[in-house]
């Protein structure tokens, strides 16, 4: 029977390599996936609440439609994708990348509080919604991941 003790040095420098590698690769996923869903009218109109309801975005629509935002949301996404998956090449490009991710996420947990619904006071102090609250959530550990990132560009 084979036994792991990630106390020894080999060990932790593999484990190191392997988080370090799969943030490079998840992120750059989430970013691609999630851009690549805003040129399409159903995502469009799922984030139409988050973005009119927020402080920072919610005047884009004064200037621009529905899918229009959520196409520059989109292609912003997209190319925070493209640089984070540059780390191995371009690390310096990966630090702007990850800069943008930490921005997005940023902006993106600040829907927790612009967002009407996230909280469900009738069920408890700490309830959230499952849409929109719980949708958001997950935003908190991509924000933690892209400092993550951040990190680790900046050390290449």
């Amino acid at each position: 029977m084979t036994t792991y003790d990630l106390n020894t040095p080999a060990q932790s420098r593999l484990l190191d390599t392997l988080a370090d590698k799969a943030i490079f690769v998840a992120l750059p996923l989430v970013f691609l996936w999630f851009g690549a869903m805003k040129f399409t009218a159903y995502e469009a109109g799922a984030i139409e609440g988050l973005v009119a309801n927020s402080p920072f975005l919610g005047w884009v629509y004064n200037i621009l439609s529905v899918q229009a935002v959520s196409n520059l949301i989109g292609t912003t996404e997209l190319i925070i994708a493209v640089l984070l998956a540059l780390r191995f090449v371009a690390p310096k490009l990966a630090v702007v990348g990850a800069m943008g991710a930490i921005g997005t996420f940023l902006v993106t947990t600040s829907f927790f509080l612009s967002t009407p619904g996230v909280f469900i006071p009738d069920h408890g102090t700490l309830a959230i919604s499952v849409l929109p609250g719980q949708f958001l959530l997950k935003d908190i550990v991509l924000l933690a991941a892209s400092i993550w990132a951040l990190r680790d560009a900046i050390r290449a």
